[in-house]
Protein backbone atom coordinates (compact mmCIF):
# COMPACT_ATOMS: atom_id res chain seq x y z
CA UNK A 1 0.00 0.00 0.00
CA UNK A 2 1.57 3.23 -1.12
CA UNK A 3 2.52 5.40 1.82
CA UNK A 4 1.82 2.67 4.36
CA UNK A 5 4.73 0.24 4.08
CA UNK A 6 6.03 1.77 7.30
CA UNK A 7 4.27 1.58 10.65
CA UNK A 8 1.65 4.21 11.44
CA UNK A 9 0.39 4.39 15.00
CA UNK A 10 -2.61 5.98 16.66
CA UNK A 11 -2.48 5.87 20.45
CA UNK A 12 -5.19 6.38 23.00
CA UNK A 13 -4.95 9.20 25.46
CA UNK A 14 -2.58 8.33 28.34
CA UNK A 15 -4.06 7.28 31.65
CA UNK A 16 -3.33 9.47 34.64
CA UNK A 17 -2.29 7.63 37.78
CA UNK A 18 -1.12 9.48 40.86
CA UNK A 19 -0.75 12.69 38.87
CA UNK A 20 1.64 11.11 36.32
CA UNK A 21 0.83 10.17 32.77
CA UNK A 22 1.38 6.44 32.27
CA UNK A 23 2.03 4.54 29.05
CA UNK A 24 -1.10 4.48 26.84
CA UNK A 25 -3.17 1.37 27.47
CA UNK A 26 -3.89 0.80 23.80
CA UNK A 27 -2.71 1.68 20.33
CA UNK A 28 -3.55 0.87 16.74
CA UNK A 29 -0.77 0.43 14.19
CA UNK A 30 -0.96 0.04 10.42
CA UNK A 31 1.64 -2.60 9.56
CA UNK A 32 2.68 -4.63 6.50
CA UNK A 33 0.87 -7.97 6.55
CA UNK A 34 4.12 -9.94 6.60
CA UNK A 35 4.90 -8.53 10.05
CA UNK A 36 2.17 -10.79 11.47
CA UNK A 37 4.12 -13.90 10.51
CA UNK A 38 6.24 -13.40 13.62
CA UNK A 39 3.31 -13.35 16.05
CA UNK A 40 1.11 -16.24 15.04
CA UNK A 41 0.81 -17.49 18.63
CA UNK A 42 -0.64 -14.12 19.76
CA UNK A 43 -2.87 -14.08 16.67
CA UNK A 44 -4.24 -17.53 17.50
CA UNK A 45 -4.92 -16.46 21.10
CA UNK A 46 -6.85 -13.48 19.76
CA UNK A 47 -8.94 -15.78 17.55
CA UNK A 48 -9.76 -17.95 20.56
CA UNK A 49 -10.96 -14.92 22.56
CA UNK A 50 -12.68 -13.06 19.72
CA UNK A 51 -16.02 -11.39 20.35
CA UNK A 52 -17.19 -12.70 16.98
CA UNK A 53 -15.56 -15.64 15.17
CA UNK A 54 -14.19 -15.22 11.67
CA UNK A 55 -12.06 -18.10 10.38
CA UNK A 56 -11.16 -16.18 7.21
CA UNK A 57 -9.10 -13.72 9.26
CA UNK A 58 -7.40 -16.37 11.38
CA UNK A 59 -3.71 -17.04 10.78
CA UNK A 60 -4.16 -20.40 9.05
CA UNK A 61 -6.46 -18.86 6.41
CA UNK A 62 -5.46 -15.22 6.01
CA UNK A 63 -1.72 -15.85 5.60
CA UNK A 64 -2.14 -18.46 2.81
CA UNK A 65 -4.57 -16.04 1.14
CA UNK A 66 -2.03 -13.24 1.22
CA UNK A 67 0.83 -15.49 0.15
CA UNK A 68 -0.86 -17.15 -2.82
CA UNK A 69 -3.46 -14.78 -4.24
CA UNK A 70 -2.59 -11.98 -6.69
CA UNK A 71 -2.40 -8.28 -5.90
CA UNK A 72 -1.88 -8.61 -2.16
CA UNK A 73 1.14 -6.31 -1.98
CA UNK A 74 -1.20 -3.42 -1.17
CA UNK A 75 -2.80 -5.11 1.86
CA UNK A 76 -2.08 -3.54 5.24
CA UNK A 77 -3.10 -4.81 8.68
CA UNK A 78 -4.71 -2.54 11.24
CA UNK A 79 -3.24 -4.09 14.37
CA UNK A 80 -4.85 -3.09 17.67
CA UNK A 81 -3.03 -3.68 20.95
CA UNK A 82 -4.41 -3.31 24.46
CA UNK A 83 -2.28 -3.52 27.59
CA UNK A 84 0.52 -5.09 25.62
CA UNK A 85 -1.61 -7.82 24.01
CA UNK A 86 -2.86 -8.22 20.46
CA UNK A 87 -6.58 -7.38 20.75
CA UNK A 88 -7.75 -6.57 17.23
CA UNK A 89 -6.90 -7.22 13.61
CA UNK A 90 -8.37 -6.00 10.33
CA UNK A 91 -6.79 -6.31 6.85
CA UNK A 92 -7.43 -3.27 4.67
CA UNK A 93 -6.58 -2.02 1.18
CA UNK A 94 -6.92 1.23 -0.69
CA UNK A 95 -8.56 1.40 -4.09
CA UNK A 96 -9.14 4.13 -6.65
CA UNK A 97 -12.43 2.47 -7.61
CA UNK A 98 -15.55 1.70 -5.63
CA UNK A 99 -17.08 -1.23 -7.49
CA UNK A 100 -17.82 0.26 -10.93
CA UNK A 101 -17.35 3.89 -9.88
CA UNK A 102 -14.07 5.87 -9.86
CA UNK A 103 -14.33 6.81 -6.19
CA UNK A 104 -11.28 6.26 -3.93
CA UNK A 105 -11.88 4.53 -0.61
CA UNK A 106 -10.17 2.43 2.00
CA UNK A 107 -11.87 -0.90 2.63
CA UNK A 108 -11.59 -4.14 4.50
CA UNK A 109 -9.78 -6.73 2.37
CA UNK A 110 -11.69 -9.78 1.18
CA UNK A 111 -11.37 -12.06 -1.81
CA UNK A 112 -13.87 -14.27 -3.61
CA UNK A 113 -13.21 -17.22 -1.30
CA UNK A 114 -13.42 -15.13 1.88
CA UNK A 115 -17.01 -15.16 3.15
CA UNK A 116 -16.83 -12.97 6.25
CA UNK A 117 -15.22 -9.58 6.80
CA UNK A 118 -15.78 -9.13 10.53
CA UNK A 119 -12.50 -8.07 12.19
CA UNK A 120 -10.98 -10.28 14.86
CA UNK A 121 -11.43 -8.34 18.12
CA UNK A 122 -11.01 -9.56 21.68
CA UNK A 123 -14.25 -9.79 23.63
CA UNK A 124 -14.77 -6.57 25.56
CA UNK A 125 -12.53 -4.51 23.24
CA UNK A 126 -15.11 -3.91 20.51
CA UNK A 127 -15.78 -0.22 21.20
CA UNK A 128 -12.17 0.88 21.83
CA UNK A 129 -11.13 -1.06 18.72
CA UNK A 130 -13.52 0.88 16.48
CA UNK A 131 -12.59 4.14 18.17
CA UNK A 132 -8.95 3.47 17.34
CA UNK A 133 -9.74 2.39 13.76
CA UNK A 134 -11.72 5.55 13.09
CA UNK A 135 -9.06 7.78 14.69
CA UNK A 136 -6.56 6.17 12.34
CA UNK A 137 -8.85 6.62 9.32
CA UNK A 138 -9.44 10.29 10.20
CA UNK A 139 -5.70 10.87 10.52
CA UNK A 140 -4.70 8.91 7.38
CA UNK A 141 -7.51 9.23 4.83
CA UNK A 142 -5.18 9.79 1.89
CA UNK A 143 -7.36 10.19 -1.20
CA UNK A 144 -10.14 8.00 0.25
CA UNK A 145 -13.58 9.58 0.42
CA UNK A 146 -14.76 7.09 3.07
CA UNK A 147 -14.13 3.74 4.74
CA UNK A 148 -15.94 0.67 3.42
CA UNK A 149 -16.47 -2.57 5.35
CA UNK A 150 -17.59 -5.67 3.46
CA UNK A 151 -18.97 -8.96 4.71
CA UNK A 152 -20.12 -7.59 8.07
CA UNK A 153 -22.61 -9.62 10.12
CA UNK A 154 -25.45 -7.18 10.66
CA UNK A 155 -26.59 -7.15 14.27
CA UNK A 156 -23.46 -8.95 15.41
CA UNK A 157 -21.26 -7.69 18.28
CA UNK A 158 -18.84 -5.81 15.99
CA UNK A 159 -21.59 -4.14 13.98
CA UNK A 160 -23.48 -3.12 17.13
CA UNK A 161 -20.29 -1.67 18.67
CA UNK A 162 -19.53 0.27 15.48
CA UNK A 163 -23.05 1.72 15.48
CA UNK A 164 -22.59 2.84 19.08
CA UNK A 165 -19.28 4.55 18.26
CA UNK A 166 -20.80 6.24 15.20
CA UNK A 167 -23.65 7.63 17.32
CA UNK A 168 -21.24 8.84 20.01
CA UNK A 169 -19.08 10.58 17.43
CA UNK A 170 -21.98 11.91 15.32
CA UNK A 171 -20.39 10.08 12.40
CA UNK A 172 -22.41 8.94 9.39
CA UNK A 173 -22.61 5.15 9.02
CA UNK A 174 -24.70 3.61 6.25
CA UNK A 175 -25.64 0.06 5.30
CA UNK A 176 -25.28 0.28 1.52
CA UNK A 177 -25.96 -3.37 0.74
CA UNK A 178 -27.59 -6.23 2.61
CA UNK A 179 -28.40 -9.84 1.93
CA UNK A 180 -29.90 -12.78 3.78
CA UNK A 181 -27.67 -15.86 3.83
CA UNK A 182 -28.92 -19.32 4.73
CA UNK A 183 -27.78 -20.60 8.12
CA UNK A 184 -28.41 -23.57 10.36
CA UNK A 185 -29.40 -22.66 13.91
CA UNK A 186 -31.97 -24.76 15.73
CA UNK A 187 -32.66 -26.79 18.85
CA UNK A 188 -34.31 -29.49 16.72
CA UNK A 189 -32.89 -32.95 16.22
CA UNK A 190 -31.53 -33.62 12.72
CA UNK A 191 -34.63 -35.69 11.88
CA UNK A 192 -37.00 -33.10 13.32
CA UNK A 193 -35.28 -30.33 11.42
CA UNK A 194 -35.46 -32.28 8.16
CA UNK A 195 -39.17 -32.93 8.64
CA UNK A 196 -39.83 -29.23 9.24
CA UNK A 197 -37.69 -28.11 6.31
CA UNK A 198 -38.82 -30.50 3.57
CA UNK A 199 -42.23 -31.76 2.58
CA UNK A 200 -43.10 -35.41 2.99
CA UNK A 201 -42.95 -35.82 -0.79
CA UNK A 202 -39.41 -34.43 -0.94
CA UNK A 203 -38.22 -36.59 1.98
CA UNK A 204 -39.67 -39.64 0.26
CA UNK A 205 -37.80 -38.74 -2.92
CA UNK A 206 -34.54 -38.43 -0.95
CA UNK A 207 -35.08 -41.88 0.56
CA UNK A 208 -35.70 -43.26 -2.92
CA UNK A 209 -32.51 -41.66 -4.25
CA UNK A 210 -30.51 -43.02 -1.29
CA UNK A 211 -31.88 -46.51 -2.00
CA UNK A 212 -30.99 -46.28 -5.69
CA UNK A 213 -27.50 -45.11 -4.80
CA UNK A 214 -27.07 -48.07 -2.44
CA UNK A 215 -28.04 -50.39 -5.30
CA UNK A 216 -25.15 -48.95 -7.34
CA UNK A 217 -22.49 -49.96 -4.80
CA UNK A 218 -21.29 -49.61 -1.22
CA UNK A 219 -22.30 -46.24 0.23
CA UNK A 220 -20.54 -44.65 3.18
CA UNK A 221 -20.45 -41.32 5.03
CA UNK A 222 -17.25 -40.26 6.77
CA UNK A 223 -16.86 -37.44 9.31
CA UNK A 224 -13.31 -36.40 10.20
CA UNK A 225 -12.05 -33.58 12.41
CA UNK A 226 -8.38 -34.57 12.51
CA UNK A 227 -5.48 -34.05 10.10
CA UNK A 228 -5.03 -37.69 9.07
CA UNK A 229 -5.04 -38.03 5.30
CA UNK A 230 -5.67 -34.32 4.77
CA UNK A 231 -3.42 -34.16 1.70
CA UNK A 232 -5.23 -36.92 -0.21
CA UNK A 233 -8.62 -35.55 0.91
CA UNK A 234 -7.74 -32.14 -0.56
CA UNK A 235 -6.56 -33.74 -3.80
CA UNK A 236 -9.86 -35.63 -4.09
CA UNK A 237 -11.86 -32.49 -3.40
CA UNK A 238 -9.98 -30.39 -5.95
CA UNK A 239 -10.40 -33.08 -8.60
CA UNK A 240 -14.10 -33.54 -7.83
CA UNK A 241 -14.85 -29.82 -8.03
CA UNK A 242 -12.77 -29.34 -11.19
CA UNK A 243 -14.64 -32.16 -12.96
CA UNK A 244 -17.93 -30.26 -12.70
CA UNK A 245 -19.35 -27.01 -13.99
CA UNK A 246 -16.91 -24.89 -12.00
CA UNK A 247 -14.01 -26.53 -13.80
CA UNK A 248 -15.62 -25.85 -17.17
CA UNK A 249 -16.25 -22.23 -16.17
CA UNK A 250 -12.71 -21.79 -14.88
CA UNK A 251 -13.92 -20.95 -11.36
CA UNK A 252 -12.89 -24.16 -9.58
CA UNK A 253 -10.23 -23.88 -6.92
CA UNK A 254 -7.93 -26.01 -9.08
CA UNK A 255 -8.36 -23.61 -12.02
CA UNK A 256 -5.69 -21.38 -10.45
CA UNK A 257 -2.50 -22.50 -8.74
CA UNK A 258 -2.98 -19.72 -6.20
CA UNK A 259 -6.44 -20.81 -5.07
CA UNK A 260 -5.39 -24.48 -5.12
CA UNK A 261 -2.48 -23.68 -2.81
CA UNK A 262 -4.72 -21.56 -0.59
CA UNK A 263 -7.13 -24.48 -0.27
CA UNK A 264 -4.49 -27.09 0.51
CA UNK A 265 -2.64 -24.93 3.04
CA UNK A 266 -5.73 -23.59 4.80
CA UNK A 267 -7.25 -27.08 5.06
CA UNK A 268 -4.06 -28.43 6.60
CA UNK A 269 -3.79 -25.43 8.95
CA UNK A 270 -7.42 -25.68 10.04
CA UNK A 271 -7.09 -29.42 10.63
CA UNK A 272 -3.94 -28.97 12.72
CA UNK A 273 -5.76 -26.46 14.93
CA UNK A 274 -8.93 -28.53 15.29
CA UNK A 275 -10.87 -26.02 13.18
CA UNK A 276 -11.99 -28.34 10.38
CA UNK A 277 -14.66 -30.95 9.87
CA UNK A 278 -14.50 -33.00 6.67
CA UNK A 279 -17.60 -34.82 5.51
CA UNK A 280 -17.50 -37.23 2.58
CA UNK A 281 -20.05 -39.40 0.80
CA UNK A 282 -18.35 -42.29 -0.99
CA UNK A 283 -19.55 -44.91 -3.45
CA UNK A 284 -17.36 -48.02 -3.47
CA UNK A 285 -14.69 -45.94 -1.73
CA UNK A 286 -14.78 -43.15 -4.32
CA UNK A 287 -15.92 -39.71 -3.09
CA UNK A 288 -19.03 -38.45 -4.87
CA UNK A 289 -19.80 -35.54 -2.51
CA UNK A 290 -17.51 -33.66 -0.10
CA UNK A 291 -17.91 -30.79 2.34
CA UNK A 292 -15.36 -28.75 4.32
CA UNK A 293 -16.68 -26.86 7.36
CA UNK A 294 -14.63 -24.49 9.52
CA UNK A 295 -15.35 -24.93 13.23
CA UNK A 296 -15.23 -21.66 15.17
CA UNK A 297 -17.26 -22.23 18.37
CA UNK A 298 -19.90 -21.13 19.06
CA UNK A 299 -20.38 -21.10 15.29
CA UNK A 300 -19.18 -22.78 12.12
CA UNK A 301 -18.76 -21.87 8.46
CA UNK A 302 -19.71 -24.26 5.66
CA UNK A 303 -16.75 -23.37 3.46
CA UNK A 304 -16.68 -25.49 0.32
CA UNK A 305 -18.69 -28.37 -1.13
CA UNK A 306 -18.42 -30.41 -4.33
CA UNK A 307 -20.24 -33.38 -5.83
CA UNK A 308 -19.94 -35.76 -8.77
CA UNK A 309 -22.24 -34.45 -11.48
CA UNK A 310 -22.31 -37.89 -13.13
CA UNK A 311 -24.25 -39.01 -10.04
CA UNK A 312 -26.67 -36.08 -10.13
CA UNK A 313 -29.69 -38.41 -10.43
CA UNK A 314 -28.99 -39.53 -6.85
CA UNK A 315 -28.69 -35.92 -5.51
CA UNK A 316 -25.41 -36.69 -3.68
CA UNK A 317 -25.02 -33.08 -2.55
CA UNK A 318 -28.44 -33.09 -0.89
CA UNK A 319 -27.80 -36.50 0.67
CA UNK A 320 -24.54 -35.11 2.06
CA UNK A 321 -26.35 -32.10 3.52
CA UNK A 322 -28.94 -34.39 5.07
CA UNK A 323 -26.08 -36.16 6.84
CA UNK A 324 -24.56 -32.78 7.72
CA UNK A 325 -27.62 -31.98 9.85
CA UNK A 326 -25.78 -33.93 12.55
CA UNK A 327 -24.06 -30.60 13.17
CA UNK A 328 -27.17 -29.82 15.24
CA UNK A 329 -26.08 -32.47 17.74
CA UNK A 330 -22.78 -30.72 18.54
CA UNK A 331 -22.89 -29.00 21.91
CA UNK A 332 -20.13 -26.55 20.91
CA UNK A 333 -21.78 -25.33 17.69
CA UNK A 334 -24.93 -23.18 17.96
CA UNK A 335 -25.06 -22.04 14.33
CA UNK A 336 -23.52 -22.73 10.95
CA UNK A 337 -23.19 -20.08 8.23
CA UNK A 338 -23.76 -21.57 4.77
CA UNK A 339 -21.39 -19.07 3.07
CA UNK A 340 -23.82 -19.40 0.15
CA UNK A 341 -25.25 -16.72 -2.08
CA UNK A 342 -28.75 -15.47 -1.37
CA UNK A 343 -31.44 -17.71 -2.90
CA UNK A 344 -29.07 -20.63 -3.36
CA UNK A 345 -31.16 -23.28 -5.17
CA UNK A 346 -30.26 -26.11 -2.80
CA UNK A 347 -29.27 -24.91 0.66
CA UNK A 348 -31.95 -22.20 0.90
CA UNK A 349 -34.62 -24.90 0.75
CA UNK A 350 -32.97 -27.04 3.42
CA UNK A 351 -31.61 -24.53 5.96
CA UNK A 352 -34.47 -22.40 7.29
CA UNK A 353 -32.65 -19.73 9.30
CA UNK A 354 -31.11 -16.59 7.77
CA UNK A 355 -28.07 -14.49 8.63
CA UNK A 356 -27.95 -10.84 7.58
CA UNK A 357 -24.70 -9.85 5.86
CA UNK A 358 -24.00 -6.29 4.78
CA UNK A 359 -21.59 -3.72 3.42
CA UNK A 360 -21.09 -0.58 5.46
CA UNK A 361 -19.74 2.82 4.45
CA UNK A 362 -18.43 5.22 7.09
CA UNK A 363 -17.58 8.91 7.03
CA UNK A 364 -13.93 9.73 7.79
CA UNK A 365 -11.66 12.76 7.75
CA UNK A 366 -12.63 16.40 8.02
CA UNK A 367 -15.83 18.34 7.40
CA UNK A 368 -15.40 18.77 3.62
CA UNK A 369 -14.66 15.09 3.07
CA UNK A 370 -17.64 14.09 5.19
CA UNK A 371 -19.93 16.47 3.33
CA UNK A 372 -18.81 14.98 0.00
CA UNK A 373 -19.37 11.48 1.37
CA UNK A 374 -22.85 12.44 2.52
CA UNK A 375 -23.77 13.50 -1.01
CA UNK A 376 -22.19 10.40 -2.56
CA UNK A 377 -23.87 7.86 -0.29
CA UNK A 378 -27.22 9.64 -0.69
CA UNK A 379 -26.96 9.26 -4.46
CA UNK A 380 -25.75 5.67 -4.13
CA UNK A 381 -28.60 4.48 -1.96
CA UNK A 382 -31.16 6.41 -4.05
CA UNK A 383 -30.03 4.67 -7.24
CA UNK A 384 -29.41 1.27 -5.68
CA UNK A 385 -31.49 0.77 -2.49
CA UNK A 386 -29.91 -2.68 -2.04
CA UNK A 387 -26.40 -1.35 -2.64
CA UNK A 388 -24.03 -1.46 -5.60
CA UNK A 389 -23.35 -4.64 -7.51
CA UNK A 390 -19.79 -5.80 -7.76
Amino acid sequence: MAGEAHRETVRSAPRVEGGLASVPSSCLTAVPWRSLESEIAAWDRLADSAAEPNPFYESWYLLPSLHHLPRTEGVTILRYEHDGKLAGLLPIARSARYYRWPVPQVSSWLHENCFCGVPLVAKGAEIPFWQAVLRWADAHPGSALFMHLRGMVLGGPLHVALEQVAVQQVRQLEIVHGEARAMLASQDTPQGYLEAALSGKKRKELRRQASRLAEAGEVSFEHRSDAIGIGSWCADFLALEAAGWKGKAGSALASSEGTARLFRESMAGAADKGRLERLSLTLDGRPIAMLATFLTPPGAYSYKTAFDEDCARFSPGVLLQRENLRMLERSDIAWTDSCAATDHPMIDHLWRERRQIGRLSIAIGGALRRAAFRQFVRAETARHPAGPSQ
